[in-house]
């Protein structure tokens, strides 16, 4: 498949994997509600969405300037040249892409690497490290921009903060849960439920049990699939936009070969080209990479690259 299939096919996963998140945080919700308390009206899971909708709104609205201030960006110099050479390709592709141009920012650091925040293209701001400034040429650095305006024109950002609105209150509701399954809230009404359906019911609070101590962990896992999704649909979109695609393909080398980054914060490294502490796991194309890895592998995302450039030759 080339960029475009693996975009579509992509985008058709984050819809199954929010849709995953939001049965779990149903299921989840009604056994709470219903099996312990028995309330008929959700109120702990319209709690839960609500603390955990807030949470996210909070880094929606504000998330990047926290994020630009977690990496102690700074706004590119227009004075130093490989800086402006930076803005002036943030503003080429904006155009191209019919886009507000982001705010453009550099991160200090030797690492090469890049990676757009903002909650809509009227908010966006785009950051590349000196890393890359030093080792990409124009064209490669292209590339990269190209994928970051790409982030921002799908709106990933929205789509991530959703994301972290329902794997938040998958969490609250599983610590609610374990937190009563501990206290042994609610377990008396169980044992004097002499009516039928004694068996269905006690099948479906095992399953809920070990949902309530992983859900947290599947929660994880979702967001990462959809982050490593949005990746390769951005790829696509630099290769739209700069109708190049080996020279994203030449970038994503150089970075893959270059140094991690000093400036660690893994509460932002899915935000990244890169994974930018060069985890082994981020490299590898297997199913244990495939649940707990930032990134797709980058060496698939360069073949795929390669074999599309025929169709801009």
């Amino acid at each position: 498949m080339d960029f475009y299939e693996i975009a579509e096919r992509n985008k058709r996963r984050t819809i199954v994997l929010i849709l995953i998140f939001t049965a779990i945080l149903a299921f989840l919700g009604y056994v709470l509600d219903f099996y312990y308390f028995g309330n008929r009206f959700p109120y702990l899971t319209i709690l839960a969405i609500f603390i955990g909708g807030f949470q996210a709104f909070i880094g929606y609205v504000a998330g990047d300037k926290m994020v630009l201030h977690s990496v102690q960006a700074r706004p590119a110099n227009p004075n130093n040249l490989k800086e402006k050479q930076l803005i002036n390709i943030v503003e080429e592709l904006s155009i191209a892409a019919g886009l507000p141009t982001p705010k453009v920012y550099v991160m200090d650091d030797p690492s090469p690497n890049a990676f757009a925040t903002g909650r809509d293209p009227a908010h966006a701001s785009v950051c590349a490290t000196t890393g890359l400034l030093e080792m990409m040429n124009r064209e490669e650095l292209q590339g990269v921009m190209g994928h970051e305006l790409t982030h921002v024109r799908e709106r990933d950002i929205l789509t991530m903060t959703m994301v972290a609105a329902l794997a938040g209150a998958i969490g609250i509701l599983a610590a609610i849960s374990r937190n009563l399954m501990y206290f042994g809230v609610g377990r008396r009404d169980r044992d004097d439920d002499d009516n039928g359906g004694g068996e269905g019911r006690l099948i479906i609070f095992i399953i809920y049990i070990i949902l309530a101590i992983l859900a947290p962990l599947i929660a994880n896992i979702l967001a990462l699939a959809v982050s490593r999704s949005r990746e390769y649909a951005a790829d696509a979109g630099s290769a739209e936009l700069t109708r190049n695609p080996l020279a994203l393909a030449s970038a994503l080398r150089k970075i893959k070969d270059g140094p991690p980054m000093k400036h660690k914060n893994h509460g932002v490294a899915h935000l990244f080209i890169s994974d930018p502490h060069k985890k082994g796991i981020s490299e590898k194309d297997s199913l244990w990479a495939n649940l707990f890895a930032t990134h797709p592998p980058i060496e698939k995302r360069i073949a795929i690259l390669e074999n599309m450039a025929h169709k801009y030759a």
